[in-house]
């Protein structure tokens, strides 16, 4: 047996593909305005972006990473530590954290080193991180470089994390890590419970706001601020509505002086380019003065909502810009992606390991920029697939 073999023998893809157009890594020759793609010269309602308030086409965020690459380059050339902490840096920085009412913040160079920073960086051999079992894949990467005791509680599962947390050694360090949306299916944390649990057995809490930062609570703040909560630090990232690369935590000045000091994902990575971060800053800008984008969401996601019902789809309450619909089978999944792919609908398809064997499902996230005739489109295709399905 060789080191390649596994290699040899994934046929995965290639399960996917007998059943048409693989639905991952799909080439995306053109993109108009972020809610409309062009895929083999066939144009398609994009129903499977992050970008939440459709600012990856705003002229006045592209205009600000145009004038940062031609005043400061295309690149930093260098880690934060060494040569390349910029004044875009600093000034990002001072805004995310007025902008979430923290200490302090950092930006790092992705979203997913920001938790494998924080979290190898803050816990360590002796420490207890108790983690949702749904968070993403960085929180758990992140925990495994730190060498802490991980447990893993059932998704939202308030009592088992209580019994967790009364089991563990008090005079272990704790820290609970959650999504604040949960970027599969959309839920919310129940921050207000994981609070009063880390002030009761005294734990620290870290959010990653991802999908939460933009979308949700007073000025888009995120799932902390929906809940008028306070946690000890928030993550996140530029990816989603922020409209660019990177990602950031804010929190107590001197935690965020030791990860930036400590953090590995952060010292031995090359800092985030000027046009990024200078396009988060723009997005950021546009993000407080501006509330209306967040309203714009809030309505369109709301309209899909009571779509899908009518249509027969069971859609759970939410909140957030992540609307999942439940398909069955892997096979069925990516039978039902191809459909829609083919009829002008692009989604995303969701099938285990990232949920449990016979629960795919199709995950389907609007824009603050998308119309009434582009949502009205996504319900017309779904419909007719579905019709088509009965008949055969």
């Amino acid at each position: 047996m060789t080191l390649f073999d596994k290699c040899s023998n994934y046929q995965r893809a290639n399960q996917a593909r007998e059943i048409g157009r693989l639905p991952y890594f799909t080439p995306i020759a053109e993109s108009h305005a972020g809610t409309e793609v062009t895929v083999d010269d066939q144009r398609l309602v994009m129903a499977g972006s992050n970008n939440y308030l459709g600012l990856t086409h705003d002229a006045r965020v592209m205009e600000a990473s145009r004038q940062a690459a031609e005043e400061h380059g295309t690149g930093c050339s260098g880690s934060r530590l060494l040569n390349g902490t910029m004044e875009l840096h600093l000034h990002l920085e001072e805004r995310l954290a007025r902008f979430l009412n923290k200490e302090a913040a950092l930006v790092f160079s992705t979203g997913y080193q920001t938790n494998l920073g924080i979290l190898s960086v803050l816990a360590g051999r002796e420490d207890i991180i108790f983690s949702d079992r749904e968070n993403h894949a960085s929180i758990f990467d992140g925990a495994r470089l730190s060498f802490a005791a991980t447990r893993k509680y059932r998704h939202s599962d308030m009592d088992e994390l209580e019994r967790q947390l009364a089991d563990s050694d008090p005079a272990r360090g704790k820290l609970i890590v959650t999504d604040g949306v949960f970027s599969m299916m959309g839920d919310l944390a129940n921050v207000p419970r994981i609070v009063e649990l880390a002030r009761q057995y005294g734990a620290q809490v870290l959010v990653d706001d991802a999908h939460g930062i933009g979308v949700l609570g007073p000025g888009g703040r995120g799932t902390v601020a929906h809940f008028d909560q306070d946690v000890d630090l928030i993550s996140g990232t530029f990816s989603k509505s922020l409209a660019s690369l990177g990602g950031f935590v804010a929190g107590p000045a001197e935690v965020i002086e030791y990860i930036k000091c400590n953090g590995r994902s952060m010292i031995f990575s090359a800092a985030c380019p000027p046009s990024n971060t200078a396009a988060a800053l723009k997005a950021l800008e546009i993000l407080e003065t501006e509330p209306e984008h967040v309203e714009r969401v809030r309505l369109n996601v709301e309209y899909m909502r009571r779509g899908f019902r009518e249509l027969g789809y069971e859609i759970p309450d939410g909140e957030s810009a992540i609307v999942p619909l439940h398909i069955g089978s892997d096979h069925d999944t990516f039978a039902r992606w191809n459909m829609l792919f083919d009829a002008g609908l692009f989604v995303n398809s969701v099938v285990t390991p990232a949920v449990p064997p016979g629960q795919g499902m199709l995950r389907t996230s609007y824009m603050a920029t998308h119309t009434r005739a582009q949502l009205d489109r996504c319900l017309d295709i779904v419909r007719a697939v579905d019709e088509k399905l009965l008949v055969l």
